[in-house]
Parts: structure tokens; C-alpha cells; sequence
């Protein structure tokens, strides 16, 4: 099971904001490219990097507006700073040109999601034009309902059925988030982390919640489900967890 450590890009820096509210947000970092230096070299084999900017819609950095947006630079430097490093990459691509602008500065597998909601046939369009291993989705939600524009809104699709929806036009992984524990530390909501990879058959990457090493033994021991990874923020930043011990965990089971 592969540990994805989070970077999480707000106006450039390294945050983590508790259930996604931006207006609860720690600074951790101003150096992004350090951040993940640091995360490679303590044994990360993907790292996980979302632009917040991007996925609440503020897309531009400030200054001249055909300026490459803040944290696209910021992905670009994270590319050149560890490049041998798998990076999935998300917030705010809801183009083509987005995901091909965000593979082209160093993604090795970009996130949708909600272009997943809203224009699904763009997803399909995605996965046919750079291939299945470099597109996946996000399945937000909140007691099951996904949530879209940075989890600002709620729509009418479960994650279930969207999960559903995705694998038949050739998604093959999703990052599920259950949003009312991101940030909060308050464990991972394995059973429907679980439930969700096999009502779909996606490979599912659970995220939101992870506290301790047990966490991860939890989604380690569920992986026939089709539990293939973790990503883990608030705990690696508030040092309730270290990697290397998540790292053991997920090998070890």
C-alpha cells in the first residue's frame, strides 16, 4: 500500500486547513520544493500535492494574468527539486488544457474531481488521451455525498454511484476523502473507505482522518478490497505520526 504525504498549496505555501475551510488554516511551510526534499528523503515514493488556490477557483497568481498561477510554479520547482519522485496533482483542473498543463510541469498523475461532477465526459476524454494510470478522481464527501469547487459545494451524486460512473468510462483510481475528518485527527473512516472500493472497483486511495500507525494497519488489512493507498497531512506536519513510521506500517500490515 503506497503512503502518499500531503503538500497542500495555499498563495504558494505549504498549509493544512481542518474539514477544508480555508479560513482555518495552518502555514506550515514557505518552501514547497524543501517540504517535499524532505518527505523523499525520509522514504516517500509518491507525493501527494494539491493546489487549494486552484480548487477554490482562484486561479491566477497576482501580477500579469498569462503569469503561470502560483502553484503551478510551485509544482514546477517540486518536479525539479525531487525528479524521480511520482507526483499526484490536484485542485482546479477542470480543462484538458489544465491537465495537460499540469502534466506537462511535472505531474505524474493528475486528480479531477469536480470536472468529475460536473462534465464527466471530460474525465473520459482524459483518461483516453493520457491513459488510465494518469488520471484519477477525487470522491469527496460528506455522510456520502460529494462535494465539489474546493468542498464549498454539494451536489446530488453519492460517491458510490460517481465512483461507479467513473469506472465506466475507464477510471481505474480514486482518492476518497470523508471531508468532516480532514485535518481533525480523528481517525479513518476505513468501512467506508472499503465499502466504496468495492462498490465501484476502483482502486481507492483513502485520505482524511489518519492519526496513528494503527490507521494504516486498519486500511492495510482491507486492501482486497481494493484499498491501494493513504494520504497523510495534518498527523506528518503536527508530528503525531512520523513517515517512517507510516511507511512501516503500511509494509508491514
Amino acid at each position: 500500500m503506497i503512503v502518499f504525504p500531503a503538500i497542500d498549496l495555499r498563495q504558494g505555501r505549504v498549509v493544512r486547513l481542518r474539514q477544508g475551510r480555508a479560513q482555518e488554516e495552518t502555514v506550515y511551510a514557505d518552501d514547497p520544493a524543501a517540504v517535499a526534499r524532505r518527505w523523499v528523503d525520509l522514504g516517500a515514493e509518491w507525493l501527494h500535492v494539491v493546489n487549494l488556490d486552484g480548487a477554490l477557483g482562484l486561479t491566477r497568481a497576482e501580477g500579469h494574468p498569462s503569469r503561470l498561477p502560483l502553484n503551478l510554479q510551485r509544482l514546477r520547482e517540486i518536479r525539479a527539486a525531487v525528479p524521480d519522485t511520482p507526483i499526484q496533482f490536484g485542485g482546479g483542473l477542470r480543462t484538458l488544457e489544465d491537465v495537460a498543463l499540469a502534466l506537462e510541469l511535472g505531474a505524474t498523475r493528475v486528480v479531477l474531481g469536480t470536472a468529475a461532477v460536473k462534465e464527466p465526459e471530460l474525465v473520459a476524454e482524459a483518461v483516453r488521451r493520457f491513459g488510465e494510470v494518469r488520471v484519477a478522481v477525487a470522491l469527496d464527501a460528506r455522510q456520502g455525498w460529494v462535494a465539489t469547487h474546493g468542498w464549498q459545494e454539494m451536489s446530488e451524486v453519492t460517491a458510490v454511484a460517481l465512483g461507479r460512473a467513473m469506472r465506466d468510462r475507464g477510471v481505474r483510481y480514486a482518492i476518497y476523502t470523508d471531508i468532516a475528518r480532514d485535518g481533525m485527527l480523528s481517525g479513518v473512516n476505513v468501512e467506508a473507505t472499503a465499502a466504496l472500493a468495492q462498490s465501484t472497483g476502483l482502486g481507492v486511495i483513502a485520505s482524511g482522518g489518519v492519526a496513528t500507525p494503527e490507521d494504516i494497519h486498519r486500511l492495510r488489512a482491507r486492501q482486497a478490497c481494493g484499498i491501494v493507498g493513504v494520504i497523510i497531512g495534518q498527523a506528518l506536519y503536527s508530528g503525531a505520526l512520523s513517515l517512517p513510521d507510516a511507511l512501516r506500517a503500511a509494509r508491514q500490515g
